[in-house]
């Protein structure tokens, strides 16, 4: 193996264990301070950190599915650890690496969750808008989409993106 990638790797990882133990601190808080109490609001009838055990997915849907969004997250971990190594070395390509680092690390942090304690922990809350209870790696996931969405439509170009292409190459193609 080359050294920069396993450089890379290695930063990865590092990269992914550090986001993971933010997102699993935040939740331990979450258990410890808010759990059976009516929660703290942060900024009165706008933000509140409020205690929810939730054993779905976003929004609550796929109630009690757990061995499903377990898979799940097996398998787009997977994907995504296809992606990471198929992204060209360079400065350029890095957002895209941290892009990766963001959504593993809050796809683990949940399914984790899931593993050990049979659901999610939410505990950030949006009341004034009502905006369903979510955690950290829920803010990575979501941000990590949301700039993978805005960086493949508007900063790389398609040939900076020919190495995302899994059709088999035929010929001069």
């Amino acid at each position: 193996m080359k050294k920069k990638k396993f450089v890379q790797i290695i930063l990865f990882c590092l990269g992914c264990f550090i986001l993971f133990l933010a997102d699993q601190f935040t939740k331990y808080l979450a258990i410890h301070s808010l759990k059976d109490t009516s929660g703290i609001a942060l900024i009165p009838d706008v933000f509140e950190l409020q205690y929810v055990e939730n054993r779905g997915a976003a929004f609550g849907i796929l109630q009690q599915k757990r061995i499903f969004l377990i898979l799940i997250s097996v398998i787009v971990l997977c994907l995504l650890y296809y992606f990471y190594h198929k992204i060209p070395e360079g400065k350029r390509y890095f957002p895209l690496r941290l892009i990766s680092v963001m959504l593993v690390s809050g796809a683990i942090g949940n399914m984790i969750d899931r593993i050990v304690r049979g659901y999610v922990v939410d505990f950030l809350y949006f009341k004034w808008i009502n905006f369903p209870v979510f955690n950290v790696a829920d803010c990575y996931v979501v941000i990590s989409v949301i700039a993978a969405f805005l960086f493949l439509c508007f900063y790389y170009s398609d040939d900076e993106l020919r190495f995302l292409d899994i059709r088999k190459k035929k010929g001069n193609e």
